[in-house]
């Protein structure tokens, strides 16, 4: 039988996302950085595929990002209000870990079964950064969808694409509560 961890349940009941603007540095160093990775890396992984991996970025790496944004939006005439947010939030000092879903030929595991292993990544990995003591967002965008910026600025495969921006920083500021769902109207419960 698997031991009770009050602790780690009432870390699960009580986490709370921290805005990505709100983060600022000092951030992980890579050996602060590399428990997260491997917690995160500890996801379910039906088949052991490994169908992600990451992409580290600091300094000029997310200003050259923010760059590309501004240009990409621009040639995809997008709203100029929703590429400076894209921009700004891969613009401001800090640390962004991208996981990058990178599905793998397989009889066994069907694509979206890695699809959900890659999401389930993004998530211990914002877990483990708040647990680390860190303020940390899991955030996407337009740009982890625009195949030209995620080839271009990430230099991603064809068959791969963006799970997760995930913003690891110092929070500025005490993470806001919101509304959690009513688990009444979200559950049904089957007995036959």
């Amino acid at each position: 039988m698997t031991q009770k961890n009050p602790a780690a349940l009432d870390f699960l009941l009580t986490r709370r996302s921290r805005p990505a603007k709100t983060l600022t540095g000092p951030v992980p160093t890579r050996e602060e950085l590399g428990p997260i990775l491997q917690a995160a890396a500890r996801a379910p992984d039906h088949g052991k595929l490994e169908p992600w991996r990451f992409i580290v970025l600091e300094g000029a790496a997310l200003e050259r990002l923010a760059q590309l944004a501004n240009e990409r939006g621009k040639a995809l005439e997008l709203e100029p209000e929703k590429v400076e947010k894209f921009a700004t939030q891969l613009g401001q000092p800090g640390l962004v870990v991208v996981v990058v879903s990178s599905p793998v030929e397989s009889d066994k595991v069907p694509f979206v079964e890695q699809l959900y292993s890659a999401g389930a990544v993004c998530l211990q990995m914002l877990n483990a950064a708040l647990a680390s003591g860190w303020g940390a967002n899991w955030l996407t965008g337009w740009g982890s969808h625009d195949r030209e910026f995620i080839s271009r600025g990430l230099g991603l495969a064809l068959h791969e694409t963006v799970a997760g921006f995930i913003h690891i920083g110092t929070e500025t500021v005490p993470a806001p509560e919101r509304p959690r769902p009513d688990l009444t109207r979200i559950t049904a419960w089957v007995s036959e």
